[in-house]
């Protein structure tokens, strides 16, 4: 469903001198089962905005290799017959605590194209109180183009709110996450807490296929029990991918604020044997009152990167340059 405001294939010039000889373009497409997808463009870079189930990225590519994970099942979306939700997810929490909100995580959404050619997606109203936008712009920075997702939490309701922003993205599985340690040291003897089922968070597990190096925790391949999570303060993460490319999400931290996930959780990676891996930038706790919103920003480049070969390892002094140099924070 689209604001009656909707403006298509505008172009102006945004964020000061462009890196691009074009500027970002947007239009409603087609894609598999959603008829109102929304795609915004610069150069080689894509995302494909799904308004009409969640509100989530279902395509974010760069001269068409991809960092999403969209599930074959949901290529035969039909409206009013709920399906998997994939690909590039958000949401919020707590997750243990968090009231039900089934309206913004799969249910359909509003949306507007911009004179700038950037997306606004808004929610539904949730019964829990929580309402929902999310804006997305394509971002030029030297010869990368970054994708900005802010996802705005609003209190609706007449009682205070306490939330969180969880970012919750599908890849392809069968790469190497990359997670900076930082200069703060970990609370967790591990470096990370392994959730080894619904009651037990383990925060002295030894995985062989997590393995610390040169300040970074490498998750090489599925570990025993799938879900992890990470207090670190550096602010991203890398995940490279067998295509030799290396999908980066940076994002803000802040080691003076409560976050109010269970074990305190700055970022959680989801990592079973299948076909998918989850990266989640978790934000601080929320103190919301009636009327009061907080936002988040997360913000995603696609790099070209070697996988390594057999008997090889990721040079992680490389790759932490390249994010330095071929990415930026947005704001």
């Amino acid at each position: 469903m689209f604001a009656r405001s909707l403006f298509v294939g505008v172009l102006v010039t945004m964020w000061g001198a462009p890196a691009f000889a074009e500027e970002p373009t947007a239009r409603v497409v087609k894609f598999h089962g959603y008829t109102e997808a929304i795609e915004i463009k610069l150069g080689k870079t894509r995302a494909v905005l799904c308004p009409q189930a969640g509100g989530r990225v279902l395509e974010f590519s760069v001269d068409g290799a991809d960092a999403m994970y969209f599930e074959a099942a949901e290529k035969n979306w039909q409206p009013g017959k709920p399906g998997p939700i994939t690909a590039g997810r958000f949401d919020y929490g707590p997750e243990l605590t968090v009231t039900p909100h089934p309206k913004a995580w799969g249910g359909e959404w509003t949306a507007e194209i911009t004179k700038t050619n950037s997306v606004k997606l808004t929610s539904p109203p949730e019964d829990g109180g929580i309402q929902l936008t999310r804006e997305f712009r394509l971002v030029p920075h030297g010869k990368s183009v970054g994708l900005s997702c802010k996802q705005t939490m609003a209190n609706v309701a007449k009682e205070t709110r306490e939330v969180c922003h969880w970012g919750r993205s599908f890849s392809p599985g069968g790469g190497i996450c990359v997670i900076p340690l930082g200069d703060r040291p970990s609370r967790f003897p591990s470096k990370y807490a392994m959730y080894e089922d619904n009651t037990v968070i383990n925060v002295k597990a030894t995985d062989e296929r997590i393995r610390e190096r040169d300040g970074f925790l490498e998750i090489l391949a599925p570990p025993r029990k799938p879900k992890l999570g990470f207090d670190t303060y550096a602010g991203w993460l890398a995940y490279v991918m067998p295509n030799d490319t290396v999908f980066v999400k940076r994002y803000p931290t802040y080691p003076d604020r409560v976050y109010n996930e269970a074990a305190g959780l700055t970022l959680s990676v989801w990592s079973p044997n299948g076909p998918q891996i989850e990266l989640e930038p978790i934000g601080p706790r929320e103190h919301l009152k009636p009327g009061e919103s907080a936002s988040f920003i997360e913000d995603w480049w696609l790099l070209s990167h070697p996988f390594p070969k057999k008997g090889q390892q990721i040079d992680l002094k490389a790759l932490a340059e390249q994010v330095a140099k071929q990415t930026i924070v947005t704001k």
